[in-house]
């Protein structure tokens, strides 16, 4: 299992990194999954999109974050019919199979925090379990699972209906 970590690391997993529009078809050819995201370096909803990847990457190391400038990759914005920013395209061996575009499935609020993104990536089938040293989010996420799980079962033997 290192090996393998070792391996993806050598191939620029368990980072999130720009890449040009010449490194793009290597890049997402070269790994089995793959999240690039298309932005606009002065656009704000970008940069919070930014923030968040920048985060899941070391955690996910079985896939690669990228993200392409999209006015430095004309070929590929039109090719993908990319319209809005930020859109973050989902690649399987190579071929895109999803997208999120803007913030339509996070509640189209600025304020989502890394875990629902990360919970959206997971329902989609880019992501996995977590493979990463960084274990803040998975607290946060244990104890919301906790808390959760308690109403859910409090609820359930409730008579007030």
């Amino acid at each position: 299992m290192a090996e393998k970590r070792e391996v993806l690391k050598r191939q620029g997993h368990g980072e999130y990194r720009e890449i040009t529009e010449a490194d793009f078809l290597g890049e997402v050819t070269g790994s089995e999954k793959v999240i690039c995201h298309f932005y606009h370096r002065e656009f704000y909803r970008c940069k919070i999109m930014d923030k968040h990847l920048k985060a899941l990457a070391p955690m996910h190391v079985d896939t690669k974050f990228i993200k392409l400038d999209a006015e430095n990759a004309p070929f590929f914005v039109k090719k993908l019919a990319i319209k809005t920013l930020p859109c973050v395209v989902l690649f399987r061996n190579g071929i895109s199979f999803d997208r999120v575009t803007g913030f339509q499935d996070l509640g189209s609020k600025d304020d989502f925090t890394t875990r629902a993104l990360e919970h959206l990536f997971k329902r989609k089938g880019i992501l996995g379990e977590r493979k990463g040293d960084n274990d803040e989010l998975a607290e946060e996420e244990i104890d919301s699972g906790r808390s959760r799980s308690i109403r859910t079962s409090t609820n359930a033997g409730s008579d007030s209906d």
